[in-house]
């Protein structure tokens, strides 16, 4: 009776595997444990505090796609969820952290190849975007990446990628030539329109639902110094209408793809001790300005950069790379950090007011309840998402994001961050109302025809994770990422052990 008492729990033994252990007993992966200094370095490494709080059981350092297909098998035989890293940025919880299961770091999977010749470039994606911007400064080459250094290249690419050259080459994931990935079941394939073309569709916009992407190869292009950095402006009303009528008049009039303009507005407040320190506010634009060249036209930004008074200005000539490399004082560290997103179209020059000041009216609202929020930091931007973006995309390589390019749109991007930890629930109510509200007010404009009825899909890279990713996608892009989903990983394995949009 002892004996087969024994056998039976054998099973569950075996079922409950303990990848992080067998990976150490039996392989040369680097495998890190909590109070380890790698674990710790490595766990710090997250745009949101809220996903330093979650612990794995153990990180592990892959250094090729052989350690992947290794690691991929071990977690098959356990029941453990997991998650992939690359730099940490999306701050979704369990999109790229896990609690009590392995996490998986590409940090070690930071290799970076160009050929000089033809700017075919082959990258990890343990690189951050400052990282390649500094490996290719003084190449000639560049890179389509985000505007942000800190921010992962795998996470990038997988959401799409807007970048300040997407005018001119698409999305970040559309200059992707091939990837190497490691499937569910361990097996090494390769992404591209020539094998698997499926597949490195679906990575283009499909998130982390496929594979593990182990390598990127892809398409830079030719650059010498650039032009850019940012402007400042206190939020002052005519300030605010002249920026906002700017960003929507650029949206339809600017025909030069080498431009790009991000206009933000911020809102914080300095240390708050009730009865004891006052409020400080702190309420500002800051306009992000870029020209792929090393002087724009005259006049070009006019409409930005004369809206009022400035009080900082460090746009000027420079590399890529300096650009990149100075723009990480937007993360804000040891806070807590959530991300939303809409799509709109773009407003009429009839109607621009009636949008874009609805639209900043209601972010003003909301975002002025949360002020008393320790740390607090509450900023919208408005990015143009011009016809040329959804053209060239279609040009270079399919992706899920399918955008026509028969209408010109504005990606805004809401966020906000924050100290405590027990506020997050409480925000990521006040996030939903935010871009929900967005979202209600341009349909209600759509029925009332102040607004085209065009498609707006949910920008990933921007995506609170209660939006409906998938579902404002089109369908048939739904329904081809599940059939691809159903091909490479018929078992489910990343649908369900892995965090994310699932489609």
């Amino acid at each position: 009776m002892r004996g087969a008492f024994l056998l039976l729990l054998l099973p569950v033994t075996l079922v409950s595997a303990d990848t992080c252990s067998t990976l150490a007993k039996t392989t040369d992966i680097d495998v890190a444990f909590p109070v380890s200094i790698d674990y710790i370095s490595e766990q710090k490494k997250y745009w949101s505090s809220s996903c330093v709080a979650l612990k794995p059981s153990c990180i592990l350092f892959p250094t090729s796609a052989a350690d992947v297909s290794v690691i991929l098998q071990a977690i098959n035989d356990s029941d453990e969820n997991f998650a992939v890293k690359s730099g940490g940025h999306n701050p979704n919880n369990y999109f790229s952290s896990v609690d009590g299961g392995p996490l998986i770091s590409t940090a070690r999977l930071n290799q970076a190849s160009l050929d000089a010749n033809t700017g075919v470039l082959r990258m990890g994606p343990g690189n951050r975007l400052d990282d390649i911007a500094a490996k290719l400064d003084g190449s000639g080459w560049t890179f389509v990446g985000g505007r942000i250094g800190n921010t992962g290249t795998g996470g990038l690419i997988l959401g799409g990628g807007l970048s300040y050259m997407s005018g001119q080459y698409g999305w970040a994931a559309s200059s992707a030539l091939e990837f190497e990935v490691v499937l569910a079941n361990g097996t090494i394939v390769t992404a591209s329109e020539k094998e698997n073309a499926d597949l490195a569709r679906a990575l283009r916009g499909g998130g982390n639902n496929f594979g593990i992407v182990t390598t990127y190869t892809l398409q830079t292009y030719r650059q010498g110094n650039i032009w850019g950095g940012n402007v400042a402006f206190l939020h002052k009303d005519k300030v605010a209408s002249k920026l906002l009528r700017a960003v929507r008049d650029f949206t339809e009039y600017n025909t030069d793809d080498r431009a790009a303009v991000i206009v933000t507005a911020e809102r914080s407040t300095g240390l708050v001790v009730p009865d004891l320190i006052d409020i400080e506010l702190i309420d500002t634009w800051i306009l992000f300005l870029f020209y792929d060249g090393p002087t724009p036209p005259a006049d070009l930004f006019r409409n930005f950069t004369e809206a009022g008074v400035p009080i900082s200005n460090t746009v000027k000539t420079r590399t890529y790379s300096d650009l990149i490399g100075g723009s990480n004082w937007v993360v804000v560290k040891g806070s807590v950090v959530q991300i939303g997103t809409e799509t709109i179209p773009m407003p009429s020059s009839e109607n621009a007011g009636t949008v874009m000041e609805g639209i900043h009216a209601h972010w003003r609202d909301i975002s002025g309840k949360t002020l008393l929020e320790p740390g607090i930091v509450a900023s919208i931007a408005y990015q143009p998402f011009q016809r040329s973006i959804a053209r060239q995309a279609k040009a270079r390589a399919p992706d899920l994001i399918d955008a026509d390019d028969d209408a010109e749109r504005l990606i805004i991007e809401m966020n906000y961050s924050f100290l405590p930890k027990p506020s997050y629930n409480r925000m990521a109510n006040t996030l939903e109302a935010t871009y929900t509200g967005v979202r209600q007010r341009v349909l209600g404009w759509q029925e009332e025809g102040v607004l085209d009825d065009v498609y707006c899909p949910v920008f990933m890279n921007y995506g609170f994770y209660r939006a409906d990713y998938w579902g404002r996608l089109r369908p048939e892009s739904r329904a081809f990422a599940q059939e691809v989903a159903a091909k490479y990983d018929p078992n489910g394995f990343f649908r369900n052990r892995t965090g994310g949009w699932k489609p």
